[in-house]
């Protein structure tokens, strides 16, 4: 089902994007068509004369052609369409459009092949009408015809760049990385995308790019020699003004925190150019500490979970907070046709609904102010939207804010995640995917715990919806996906890091031997995003508990030590570190799965499944009653024991 439904989506992007094409065409694009006809024309006419030096032969055959070229010019418009001759912008010609051109002039000729063995020989003249050799130097001319004015074209804009480029304020630069990073860097800059940047030369980690050349830019050395490049450029009065990161700069073999100190003890400015697997624009944004504290972030089928929102009605809770927020921007950008966003901040609802609005996306983007605790408002919002796809990201996080008012968790964390999922299902949704958290495994704080016990609501719901499902249509999907630290999320470390850096110091960690896993905000949203493609792409019964991939955990006092001297400082010298001890609901060691927990691959990078106990709705149902009792009484030692009894394996420190 799974397979089949993404083939009928397939082939609907494919017809509506041909369809978006005719429907886009420009009066440029029928110029183009007008200039390949001619070319096409000349390339034809051309071949006849030079095959039969335009002697009789060649005014003999020339009734004829001119009875068959506007039949064959009416095919070459097709074929020019098809592989997107016409289509093509010619500042921007590269290979795959030679090789295009190089097919159409392919597919004309095997025509006209066909045209002079099949139609015309044996039907018109009896013999050959054009012949081999006419057939062969129409195939040359053609490539040639088609060819010249767009290189032509092409090399004018590249030359005006360049010299733009050189002329105006461009940095001198060098740029740091592999060929085939700085090969696209340098793309940008010659398509003019990135601008007032003058490339001189190229530093790579690989042996083998030394002493070559790149579109015309020399590779100077490795990582290592960046002092010598640089002191050698200001001693031929030509200072380096900027260094350039490209992606393959941030792998550890590259020694990224190495480039950047050196940078700062010469005083050059450091940029980074983002990868572009997301889609995102070439541009260049300042170099931020969490590029140097992760391992490689995993690979995303950004086609896959373009399939999956496009054009459909998504919900997001929470869409003011960081994950939320990014959560918003990834749907707008993978073609959602309706965005609501649910958040009880006004300043944050506010600040994620005009950066939508701004990006003048093709969503239409609808804001509320709502509580998630509130269910009637819930329900009532959820019903008037009619989502598709749900997107739970509001909670309480802060894990010894919740160990003070626990109380509030259990409202938000567990009757607010009840009652978005119960207003999913009244709505019809697809599927809802909860955010949840690695400290739900065994846990020991109140977040961790009243996250397990919505985990375990959205799986009995999950299980009800599919044990009573019948009829065509498959039932609706309620997953959880487990994640950790996300960097520079509100209130994480690296941003409190900063700030106690920024302020002199001291740096406070709780304990020398923590350690937690971390992972970006991009990279956690694409991959919740993905585990909601493998839910509702899988058949029955279907994994309800997803676990994302972080790597290898961090020790937060090397962390900090990490990002003192990404600062240019020494810890212990100029910066302190100091230790505060662990607080209430802290552990040492964070888990990605709990023992009596089996865990399988589902075929996706960067995630797994996790089976965990299945307690059955109407046990549920009956701790969710006692815990509504002990809330409205303020029992915290019945909210306490409910919960005990929920999760066996809690071990809270709360008292």
């Amino acid at each position: 089902m799974g397979y089949q439904r993404d083939q009928v989506v397939s082939k609907r992007v494919f017809i509506g994007r041909r369809m978006t094409r005719l429907s886009h065409l420009t009066s440029r694009n029928f110029l183009i068509a007008l200039h390949d006809l001619l070319a096409t024309t000349a390339a034809l006419f051309a071949a006849f004369y030079l095959r039969f030096d335009g002697g009789d032969d060649f005014f003999e055959r020339l009734p004829l052609l001119f009875q068959i070229l506007p039949y064959f010019l009416a095919f070459s418009v097709v074929v020019f369409f098809v592989l997107n001759l016409t289509t093509t912008k010619w500042r921007f010609i590269s290979l795959p459009d030679a090789l295009n051109i190089i097919r159409a002039a392919t597919v004309l000729t095997v025509a006209l092949l066909v045209l002079d063995y099949i139609f015309v020989a044996p039907n018109v003249r009896g013999s050959f009408f054009l012949g081999k050799v006419t057939i062969v130097l129409y195939w040359f001319l053609e490539i040639s015809f088609l060819s010249a004015l767009r290189m032509a074209y092409r090399y004018f804009r590249y030359t005006r760049v360049r010299r733009d480029a050189r002329t105006g304020d461009a940095a001198p630069t060098l740029l740091i990385g592999r060929a085939a990073d700085a090969e696209v860097l340098l793309r940008g800059i010659e398509s003019g995308a990135i601008k007032r940047i003058w490339p001189v030369g190229v530093l790579s980690p690989s042996s083998a790019d030394r002493g070559q050349f790149i579109r015309t830019v020399p590779v100077l050395g490795s990582i290592d020699d960046v002092e010598d490049v640089i002191a050698d450029f200001a001693k031929r009065n030509k200072p380096i003004a900027r260094l350039i990161m490209t992606p393959s700069a941030f792998e550890p073999e590259a020694r990224p925190e190495s480039i950047l100190m050196r940078a700062r003890k010469l005083g050059v400015i450091v940029n980074r150019m983002p990868s572009l697997e997301s889609g995102d624009t070439p541009r260049l944004t300042a170099v931020a500490v969490e590029d140097l504290l992760l391992r490689p972030s995993e690979k995303i089928d950004y086609a896959r979970l373009e399939a999956l929102i496009r054009g459909k009605a998504v919900l997001v809770t929470g869409g003011g907070g960081s994950i939320g927020s990014e959560i918003c921007e990834r749907v707008v950008a993978f073609g959602a046709a309706r965005l609501l966003i649910v958040e009880n901040s006004e300043p944050a609802l506010y600040a994620i609904s005009e950066a939508l609005v701004a990006r003048r996306g093709a969503a239409a983007i609808e804001a509320r102010i709502a509580d998630i605790r509130d269910r009637e408002r819930i329900m009532r919002v959820t019903a008037e939207f009619k989502p598709d796809i749900v997107f739970h990201a509001a909670a309480l996080k802060h894990v010894p804010i919740l160990e003070r008012d626990w109380s509030e968790g259990v409202k938000t964390n567990i009757f607010g995640s009840i009652n978005v999922a119960d207003a999913a299902v009244a709505a019809g949704a697809e599927a809802m995917v909860m955010i949840s958290t690695d400290k739900a495994i065994e846990p020991v704080s109140m977040l961790g715990l009243t996250k397990r016990f919505a985990e375990m609501y959205c799986q009995a719901l999950d299980h009800d919806l599919a044990a009573g499902a019948r009829g065509a249509k498959p039932p609706m999907r309620l997953i959880s996906v487990r994640f950790g630290n996300v960097l520079a999320s509100n209130g994480s470390v690296v941003p409190k890091f900063k700030a106690q850096i920024e302020a002199g110091g001291p740096v406070t960690v709780t304990h020398p031997d923590m350690v937690r896993y971390f992972m970006t905000i991009r990279e956690a949203c694409d991959l919740v995003i993905t585990a909601a493609t493998h839910a509702l792409g899988t058949q029955r019964p279907g994994v309800s508990v997803y676990v994302l991939n972080m790597g290898q955990p961090v020790k937060i006092v090397d962390l900090a030590e990490r990002m003192i001297r990404l600062s240019g400082l020494q810890p212990g010298h100029d910066i302190e570190i100091v230790f505060t001890g662990m607080r209430p609901g802290e552990r040492l060691h964070e888990i990605l799965f709990a023992s009596e927990e089996p865990t399988r691959e589902i075929g996706v990078p960067g995630i797994m499944a996790a089976q965990p106990n299945e307690p059955p709705m109407q046990t549920l149902r009956k701790w969710i009653a006692a815990l509504e009792q002990a809330i409205v009484r303020d029992d915290r030692a019945t909210i306490r024991t409910v919960l005990k009894d929920a999760v066996p394996e809690f071990g809270s420190t709360a008292a």
